[in-house]
């Protein structure tokens, strides 16, 4: 095996000269177009991928906000209950005060809840609270045919009446009650 030596060639001196190279504004302006062109398909990608994100977050909230609507639903039933009985509780405590304050006012309670139990009642029982009774003596003379009672687990301003095969309970949670009852679910309404 013979291995034949490699010539090796002058060359041409009449070929063009290699190309002049990129002075530092070229280069400049290059990087800058590069760097231009980088960031614009990078915007793009980006805003394509948010865009993305976006519409899975607001699926995902809309379907948070779905499960927790659910839930509200029966919830609202509760916090009217509640409502309602803070509103009673809250009613009942200004009633009592306005009672303590005019006793007239309780007094006309009283005589509503006796007219109530009906003419002609052998012996009506009429339920107060202690201070109530004492607070109500001078129109104790107006009702000959009702025996007070005294009813330490009544509240101020809690009225009940018994009588032959009635019983009124003028109660103060009582009267309020109803009273709800009526404006949420009034007879005839919806």
């Amino acid at each position: 095996m013979s291995a034949e030596p490699a010539l090796w060639r002058v060359p041409a001196l009449d070929a063009p000269p290699p190309p002049k190279p990129p002075s530092i504004q070229d280069l400049q302006r290059i990087e800058d177009a590069a760097r231009a062109e980088g960031f614009e398909a990078g915007r793009r990608e980006g805003l394509k991928a948010g865009e993305a994100e976006l519409r899975r977050l607001i699926a995902q909230i809309e379907g948070v906000v779905e499960a927790m609507a659910r839930p509200l639903g029966r919830l609202d039933d509760d916090v009217h209950g509640a409502l309602g009985a803070l509103a009673v509780r809250i009613a009942g405590a200004l009633v009592g005060r306005a009672y303590e304050a005019e006793p007239g006012l309780l007094a006309q309670l009283v005589r509503t809840a006796l007219e109530a139990a009906g003419p002609g009642q052998r012996e009506i029982e009429l339920r107060l609270h202690p201070d109530d009774a004492r607070v109500l003596q001078p129109w104790l003379p107006d009702w000959p045919d009702a025996r007070v009672v005294i009813d330490a687990q009544l509240a101020r301003g809690d009225v009940r009446v018994h009588g032959d095969g009635v019983r009124i309970d003028a109660r103060t949670d009582a009267r309020l009650q109803a009273a709800l009852a009526a404006v949420i679910h009034p007879v005839g309404g919806a």
